[in-house]
C-alpha cells in the first residue's frame, strides 16, 4: 500500500514538471539581457528614458547627505588640530606655574582651567555668532559689527559646506580660549578669582569676537586686504596688549620694585615651564598648519606642510637669538629669555606662515627673539610686572608677525592684495581695541574692589587665600 502510493506521488511530480516545462518562459535577476524575449527587450527600451529622468529629477530634489571622503578628510583633520589646539591650555599653565612662585600655582591652574570652561560657553552663545554673523541664516554684518545668533541653530547647513558647523565651532572656540589665557599670566600672583573670571567672560564673548569678526569673519580689515593667516594679531597681540592693560592698572607684585630698583622675582619650577613650551610649540602644528583649512588636495596638504616646517624655523631662530643675545647682555645664557624666544618666534610667524619662504621664517623669528628681549627691558624701564612676558612675546611679536608682510617679498605684496600701511594699521587697530577695552574694564573692576587681593593675601600667596589649599605639600 505505501509503494503504490509513493509510486503514484512520484508519477505526479513528474507530470507536474513536463506541465512547467511547457508554459512561456519568463526571465529573472542577471538573466535579464540574455534570456529575456525581443518584445519585452523592446518594451524596456521605450521606458528607460522616462524611467532615468524620473531618477535625475528625485535626486536633484533629494538634500545632500553624503558629501564625500574629501568633506570627512577635512573634518577629521580639523578636528584634529582643534585638539593640538587645546593642548596649549597645558602649556600655558605650565609656563605661567613654572615662572611664578609656588605659592600661587593652585591659583594659575584654576585661572587656567575656568578660561577654557567659561570660554566654549560664552563663544557658544554669542561669540560665534558675533564672529561669524553671516554663516547663519538671515546673519550678516556691517564690517565692524555683526551678529547671526545665539548658538549653532542657526547656522546655515548649505549642501555645498566645507565643514561640520560643530567642528567648525570647535576649531575657533580654542582659539577664543587662548587669547583669553595669554593675559593670565601677565596678570598673575596678584588678581581676584571674581575679577578674573569677569575678565575672561568678556574678552571670550565680546572683545575677541568683535574684533576677530574685522579680519576672518569678514569684516573691514579683511576687505581692506589685512593678512593674518593663524592670529599674530587676531589671537596673540589681542592677548598681549589686554595683558598689559591688566598689568598696568594692577600695579606690580610686592617685592617687584624696590626703591625705584627692579628685583628679580625667579620663578619656582623651571622644569615646569620649560615643559611647557614644548607643549606650546607642539600645539603650535594644530594652531598654524591648521589654519589652511583644506586638506584633501595636493596644493592644500603642500600649503599646510609649508606652514609646519616655517613655524619650526622660526621657533628655533626665535630661541637662539634670545638665548645668545641675553648671553651677552647678562655674560650668562638665560633659559627663561631662551623659552619666551620659542614662543616669541613661533607668534611671529603665526601670521605669515603661509606666504614665507624658509630663509623668511628664520629672519622673522630671529627679529621676534630680539623684541622678546627689548620688550622685557621696556616693561623693566616703565615698572611694569609683567610675570611670564606676555606683553613682549605675544603683543610685540604678535604685531611684528602683521607688520612682516608688509615688509618682507611675498605673495601678497606682488600681487598687491596688502601693503605695509594696511598691515600696519590693522594690525594696531585690533591691539588697541584690546588694550583700550581691557583698560576700561580692569578700571571698573579696581574701581568696585574687585580687581586685586590684599596685601596680606598677596604675603600669604593666593593658593591659600583665594582657594584654601597648596600645590606643594611638606
Amino acid at each position: 500500500m505505501t509503494d503504490d502510493f509513493m509510486r503514484r506521488g512520484l508519477a505526479m511530480l513528474l507530470l507536474a514538471g513536463l506541465f512547467a516545462t511547457m508554459l512561456p518562459t519568463r526571465a529573472y535577476a542577471q538573466d535579464a539581457e540574455t534570456e529575456a524575449p525581443v518584445a519585452e527587450e523592446a518594451a524596456e527600451t521605450e521606458t528607460a528614458p522616462v524611467e532615468e529622468a524620473e531618477e535625475a529629477a528625485a535626486e536633484e530634489e533629494a538634500p545632500a547627505e553624503d558629501l564625500g571622503v574629501g568633506y570627512a578628510l577635512d573634518n577629521a583633520v580639523l578636528f584634529f588640530c582643534a585638539v593640538l589646539v587645546f593642548l596649549m591650555q597645558a602649556g600655558f599653565a605650565m609656563v605661567e606655574a613654572g615662572f611664578n612662585a609656588s605659592k600661587n600655582a593652585v591659583n594659575i591652574l584654576f585661572k587656567n582651567s575656568m578660561d577654557i570652561c567659561v570660554g566654549v560657553l560664552l563663544f557658544f552663545l554669542i561669540g560665534f555668532g558675533l564672529m561669524y554673523p553671516d554663516l547663519y541664516e538671515g546673519g550678516s554684518g556691517n564690517g565692524w559689527f555683526g551678529f547671526g545668533g545665539v548658538g549653532l541653530d542657526g547656522y546655515a547647513k548649505a549642501s555645498d559646506r566645507v565643514f561640520a558647523p560643530e567642528c567648525d565651532w570647535l576649531f575657533q572656540a580654542v582659539f577664543a580660549a587662548t587669547a583669553a589665557t595669554i593675559v593670565s599670566g601677565a596678570v598673575a600672583g596678584r588678581m581676584k578669582v571674581g575679577g578674573y573670571l569677569i575678565y575672561s567672560a568678556v574678552l571670550t564673548g565680546l572683545i575677541y569676537p568683535i574684533s576677530g569678526y574685522w579680519k576672518w569673519g569678514g569684516g573691514w580689515a579683511d576687505a581692506w586686504g589685512f593678512q593674518d593667516f593663524a592670529g599674530s594679531a587676531v589671537v596673540h597681540g589681542l592677548g598681549g596688549f589686554a595683558g598689559l592693560a591688566g598689568a598696568i592698572i594692577l600695579g606690580p607684585r610686592l617685592g617687584r620694585y624696590v626703591d625705584g630698583k627692579s628685583m628679580p622675582m625667579p620663578g619656582h619650577n623651571l622644569p615646569l615651564a620649560a615643559l611647557g613650551v614644548f607643549i606650546l610649540w607642539f600645539g603650535w602644528y594644530g594652531f598654524n598648519p591648521g589654519s589652511q583649512l583644506a586638506f584633501q588636495g595636493t596644493g592644500d596638504i603642500d600649503m599646510t606642510m609649508h606652514c609646519a616646517i616655517t613655524t619650526t624655523l622660526s621657533a628655533g631662530a626665535g630661541g637662539i637669538v634670545a638665548t645668545l643675545l641675553s648671553w651677552i647682555m647678562f655674560g650668562k645664557p638665560d633659559l627663561s629669555m631662551g623659552l619666551n624666544g620659542i614662543l616669541g618666534g613661533l607668534v611671529g610667524i603665526t601670521a605669515c606662515c603661509d606666504c614665507m619662504s624658509t630663509w623668511q621664517a628664520i629672519l622673522v623669528g630671529a627679529v621676534s627673539g630680539v623684541l622678546v628681549i627689548v620688550g622685557v627691558m621696556i616693561l623693566d624701564k616703565l615698572k611694569i610686572d609683567d610675570p611670564v612676558g606676555a606683553w613682549p612675546v605675544h603683543g610685540l611679536c604678535g604685531l611684528w608677525g602683521c607688520i612682516a608682510i608688509g615688509i618682507l617679498p611675498n605673495g601678497y605684496l606682488e600681487a598687491g592684495d596688502t601693503n605695509l600701511v594696511v598691515q600696519t594699521v590693522s594690525a594696531v587697530a585690533i591691539c588697541a581695541w584690546a588694550f583700550f577695552t581691557m583698560l576700561l574694564l580692569f578700571s571698573v573692576l579696581k574701581a568696585f574692589g574687585l580687581l586685586r587681593v590684599s596685601v596680606e593675601e598677596e604675603q600669604q600667596g593666593l593658593d591659600v587665600s583665594e582657594h584654601g589649599m597648596s600645590a606643594y605639600t611638606h
